[in-house]
């Protein structure tokens, strides 16, 4: 029987030195536990550690690791999404080496970027799981890194190990290039206090939490939320695969059910996922009035997504008021500002025009032309401000400009990256995020990414805005698949909207040139901005991050070598 309210930690530098606190104090609780789904209609297979559990095949597995490198070495984690994941990658930082969360062979679409990121970190061992050997050994071919499977490394293997006295913990590769993948050093310092920070932010620091989550571990937020938080407070983390829930979004919800204090994160296509696919036969069993919190980590946040995901639940007992839209990037551990649970969301409507200038000013929310955006609450124990990204002058209230963040859980640096360290972490521990904000009514509201930026006749345009325009105009635009960017032309940019068309349908029974026609007049009415291509393409074509996200970069790239063919006419 698990202890209602485990009791306060004292602070420790890392978390193996957490999972053996726990395992001394409460070591029966239940520490993880991963649901399998290997049906297709499976209502789930769990497997659990216990706190004493966890304790020892950490150190199994962290002595087993001792007999192949020398502490500070990489140790890749190429294990699938469970329990072999949590127990590798925390065996590796109990080991004193520094970990490369990753994920093994054969994620669609990701080959080229685990191979880039094993040849950047060059990793003395690679732990994976025995369902995977094969693959993983084949990677790994001939190169120097030992192959060692987790679940093969028995429990007596387990001995008294000293705390990792190294201060890097691991090495989390951002997740925006699948080319030039930079893996961001996240000390241990950095990891536990992001976990305080976020436990603070969601209320989970003075009442206890179930962390609910999905998302892939290799992911900065999924590794956070599901592993370092649960670790640093000695809660329950339930994980299940990103694929289970892609397949049935009706699963995460169940374990929302069946949890108390359910807290959870996902990103913003997955609520829309679940209002428009889950069925009401299967709402009849959801109780979802004991979740704590639902972040939503996307950049920007959209507050009709929660408003849809709010309706499609209201019934199943949901508080609108566990919606918590959230800012964070790897290169800040994670989390930065958050919205904190049990306030309403915060909704701004901003003037689209002033907005391209570099200003927030209210607009009417029922007018077409206004961009609503959410909130992102206050920052978590760090500081922020808004500044110029040309001359690093601070901006007033209401003025867009680079978001920059200032923490103890501000990362490093990039590793073996001196150059883009010194520009992007700056010599006064001020991190550059690359991401464009302002800050009203003391909420952080994250506009969009500086690199993504389309300039076009003096007029700035945020790609995010375009393409949610593009897909409210015609129903057969899959939602959250598309990618709009800037291309050089003779006369200056020119703006590409690149697609996916909804699942349901094929692209012979789509009218693909009045779509078009439909599209271009809604950008233009909207925007003011003629669109110089506009490509329907098959579902699965649009290439994303490992982390879920459209990538407008590769999309760029790949409409720029001719990958997708003809479009609408320029």
């Amino acid at each position: 029987m698990d202890i209602p309210r485990p009791p306060l930690a004292p602070a420790f530098r890392s978390l193996p030195e957490y999972v053996r606190h726990w395992a001394h104090t409460t070591p029966d609780r239940r520490a993880f536990t991963f649901v399998g789904h290997p049906a297709p209609h499976s209502r789930g297979v769990h497997r659990t550690l216990t706190w004493r559990r966890l304790d020892v095949r950490v150190r199994a597995v962290a002595a087993r690791l001792s007999e192949e490198a020398e502490p500070g070495a990489r140790v890749a984690v190429l294990c699938p999404q469970g329990l072999e994941y949590v127990t590798g990658f925390l065996g590796a930082l109990a080991a004193g080496m520094v970990a490369v969360p990753m994920y093994p062979p054969g994620l669609p679409g990701h080959g080229d970027r685990l191979a880039a990121v094993l040849a950047d970190a060059r990793p003395a061992v690679v732990v994976t799981a025995s369902q995977v050997l094969d693959e993983v050994r084949d990677l790994c071919g001939d190169s120097a890194a030992q192959v060692v499977a987790v679940d093969q490394v028995p429990d007596g293997a387990a001995r008294e190990l000293p705390p990792p006295e190294g201060e890097i913990a691991y090495l989390q590769y951002t997740s925006g290039s699948t080319r030039t993948p930079a893996g961001v050093e996240i000390g241990h310092a950095n990891v536990v206090a992001n976990a305080r920070q976020a436990l603070g932010a969601y209320g989970a620091d003075a009442h206890p939490v179930t962390c609910v989550g999905w998302l892939p571990l290799y992911h900065d937020m999924g590794l956070v939320l599901s592993v370092a938080a649960p670790v640093v407070r000695g809660v329950l983390s339930v994980l299940m695969d990103p694929v289970a829930f892609l397949h049935e979004p009706a699963r995460w919800l169940r374990l929302l059910s069946a949890h108390p204090r359910a807290l959870s994160a996902a990103p913003n296509f997955a609520y829309d996922y679940c209002a428009s696919t889950v069925t009401e036969a299967q709402k009849a069993d959801l109780r979802l009035d004991g979740v704590v919190a639902l972040i939503n980590g996307s950049e920007p946040v959209r507050p009709t997504t929660a408003d849809r995901f709010q309706a499609a639940f209201a019934a199943q007992g949901l508080v609108p008021e566990t919606h918590c839209p959230s800012y964070g990037l790897a290169e800040a551990t994670v989390f930065v500002s958050a919205a904190r649970p049990g306030e309403p969301v915060r909704r701004f409507a901003l003037d689209r025009d002033a907005l391209a200038e570099g200003k927030a000013l209210p607009a009417r929310p029922d007018d077409p032309r206004a961009v609503l955006l959410a909130g992102c609450g206050t920052p978590v124990g760090q500081e922020v401000r808004i500044v110029d990204p040309v001359s690093g002058a601070h901006l007033s209230e209401g003025e867009v400009g680079e978001i920059q963040v200032r923490g103890p859980n501000v990362g490093r640096g990039y590793w073996n990256r001196d150059e883009q360290t010194r520009r992007v972490f700056g010599t006064d521990g001020r991190l550059r995020t690359g991401d464009l904000g302002t800050v009203l009514e003391g909420q952080l509201i994250v506009t969009g990414r500086l690199k993504d930026l389309i300039v076009v006749d003096g007029r700035n345009h945020y790609p995010q805005d375009l393409e949610a325009t593009v897909q409210d105009t015609h129903p057969a635009v899959r939602r959250d698949r598309l990618a709009a960017f800037g291309v050089a032309g003779a006369s200056g940019e020119r703006v590409v909207v690149v697609a996916e068309h909804a699942r349901t349908t094929s692209l012979a029974e789509i009218d693909v040139p009045a779509l078009v026609r439909a599209v271009r007049a809604a950008v233009s009415g909207r925007h003011g901005l003629r669109l110089a291509d506009v490509l329907l393409v098959p579902p699965g074509t649009v290439p994303r991050t490992s982390s879920g996200k459209v990538s407008r970069a590769l999309t760029r790239e790949r409409y720029l070598a001719g990958a997708y063919g003809a479009g609408g006419a320029a």
